[in-house]
């Protein structure tokens, strides 16, 4: 695979220098989703991070499931991040869940508070929200902060059986409520979820919070470099109060880096997985999502998107990236791969007058003019053909070549033609050109004689296959595009309030249109990918393309003035 290594950085920097004093013998990563949602571009940058610096010192990366909240996980997540880490080209070295630590995490739990490091609290969450202070004032201690161990412990030993129910007590860290660092303000790290959960069944209905089992299951698994985005910054006073007062035998250490953020791009899963519920989308794989199987449905290559991660670089800064980036990456992947054919998404009829009727001549032309190797194919040529509508105009403004009243123009790989007539509807539609063409003219005779400024794609009538194109724009207009950073994790099961981001909603988001392509492309199968000539790149759709039935997705479009920045 492309690109094994990272460029310089600093967490590179960190692990050179852990090796080198024998501060750790092995380097172990993890990648550690929720499966609350499907993984999405910028998951793709965590993943690589993590199994590139591993593979590149001779370590291992674990894929560990973060499955601490049953009320919003489902065996359909599970299931489509193992086969989008798959599709990106990674494998890991163990796969495991949060569940699987359960019972080790309640009897360190149990531990915290024999050592009086943890209580059972009655507040509710408002309550609890209330008392924790802000930037500027310190918290309230919980009138129930002091209660014995005996007590506790006889308390949390009942919340695992079940006597209490949703929300009527928790168990909280019991740390500093004057800390500067309000995530030390005595954090919840139980919660009582009366739900099944797609692992462990009905066993447990106490959970642990994400921010208690996370550097937990880290040190379990013997976690060196512990990952993750720039906003668990504040959280990491934490990680390490947790692995320290659990006596854990094995200390994992956190490094953060900022994470990617692409522009008109959302990534709040809980937002994205709203847009699915309410049908704004087709799914999660819908290819106008970011996730992952949007864009594989879409087009891409894990190529391509390895690639736009590796030039995004790491830092500890958030950044912007801006989308034309990630199209950058794709069409790179995509010139000297794919056959260059055309395609005629609005069509109009043309009938060439002085062709011989009920003739048909096979022109040749080639699949990539930039890849030779790809050899050449034959074409039908005919008396009727479709060209594009956009490509006629009855009063054009100056400098327009193509076809217009009296105007000649080259078709690709065929001849010149000259409109003559424009034949309209009742309604005063044009629905019908004819043209004759210059026999003498055919491409690639050396003709010479004189020179058309215009060239048209077309598809030969009689031989046409119908197709379905999707032309996509980003789902958020561009001026809404800013988004609020959600951490996931930390705000999971934190019910958000009245969803606006809906009003961003970019209504022109996908267009459908029925046209043409080549015979060529009759039997196309899903993934499949070609160049439409002036169009752009196109993917056959897995979804709802059949045999018979085509259906096209826009990849990208075909010009870019966009320059990626150079590594180093």
């Amino acid at each position: 695979m492309e690109n094994r290594s990272t460029p310089s950085n600093f967490i590179k920097n960190v692990i050179t220098e852990d090796l080198r004093t024998g501060k750790v013998k092995e380097v172990i990563t993890r990648f550690p989703p929720e499966p609350n949602g499907y993984l999405h571009i910028g998951h793709a940058k965590a993943i690589w991070i993590n199994f590139t610096l591993a593979d590149e010192f001779g370590g291992k990366t674990n894929l560990r499931f973060d499955d601490t909240n049953p009320a919003k996980e489902d065996t359909e997540y599970v299931n489509s991040i193992q086969e989008d880490v798959k599709w990106l080209g990674y494998e890991w070295e163990e796969l495991r869940f949060a569940s699987d630590y359960f019972e080790e995490m309640y009897k360190r739990a149990e531990l915290l508070i024999t050592k009086g490091k943890a209580y059972v609290d009655d507040l509710s969450a408002d309550e609890i929200r209330q008392l924790r202070g802000t930037l500027t004032e310190p918290g309230k201690n919980s009138p129930h902060r002091d209660r014995s161990i005996e007590e506790n412990l006889d308390l949390f030993r009942r919340m695992r059986a079940g006597e209490f129910k949703d929300g009527e007590k928790v168990l909280r860290a019991k740390i500093d409520m004057a800390s500067p660092n309000i995530n030390l303000r005595d954090p919840v790290i139980y919660r009582i979820t009366h739900a099944h959960h797609h692992n462990t069944g009905d066993k447990w209905c106490i959970y642990p919070m994400y921010t208690f089992a996370h550097p937990l299951e880290d040190a379990i698994e013997g976690v060196t470099h512990s990952l993750c985005s720039l906003e668990f910054e504040d959280q990491r006073p934490f990680y390490d109060w947790v692995v320290a007062e659990c006596e854990m035998p094995s200390v994992p250490h956190q490094y953060e880096f900022g994470r990617l953020n692409l522009a008109q791009t959302m990534t709040s899963k809980r937002k994205l997985k709203l847009l699915v519920d309410e049908k704004h989308v087709d799914g999660w794989d819908d290819p106008r999502m970011p996730t992952i199987s949007g864009l594989r449905r879409r087009g891409y290559t894990p190529e391509a998107i390895r690639k736009f991660v590796y030039e995004a670089g790491i830092s500890k800064s958030q950044g912007l990236v801006d989308l034309q980036m990630l199209e950058h990456f794709i069409r790179e992947d995509l010139k000297l791969t794919v056959p260059r054919t055309m395609a005629v998404l609005r069509p109009l009829k043309v009938v060439i007058t002085n062709y011989p009727e009920g003739q048909t001549e096979w022109l040749e032309a080639e699949n990539n003019t930039e890849n030779e190797e790809m050899g050449v194919r034959q074409i039908p040529f005919s008396r009727e053909i479709y060209v594009e509508r956009d490509d006629f105009m009855e009063n054009p403004p100056n400098k327009y070549f193509r076809l217009f009243p009296g105007n000649e123009v080259r078709l690709k790989h065929a001849y010149f033609i000259k409109c003559n007539e424009v034949i309209k509807d009742e309604n005063g539609e044009v629905v019908e050109l004819h043209c004759t063409y210059d026999p003498e003219t055919k491409s690639g005779s050396g003709f010479t004689g004189r020179k058309v400024k215009g060239t048209l794609h077309w598809v030969e009538a009689s031989q046409a296959v119908p197709a379905e194109f999707r032309l996509y724009e980003p789902l958020i207009s561009a001026e809404e595009a800013d988004e609020a950073v959600e951490v996931e994790g930390l705000d999971s099961s934190v019910e958000k309030s009245e969803p606006s981001f809906l009003d961003q909603l970019n209504p022109k988001s996908i267009e459908i249109l029925q046209g043409f392509v080549e015979p060529a492309l009759k039997d196309s199968v899903a993934q499949d990918k070609f160049q439409f000539f002036r169009h752009g790149y196109f993917n056959v759709d897995s979804k709802y393309s059949a045999p018979g039935h085509l259906v096209f997705n826009l990849i990208v479009s075909l010009k870019s003035s966009f320059q990626p920045p150079k590594q180093g």
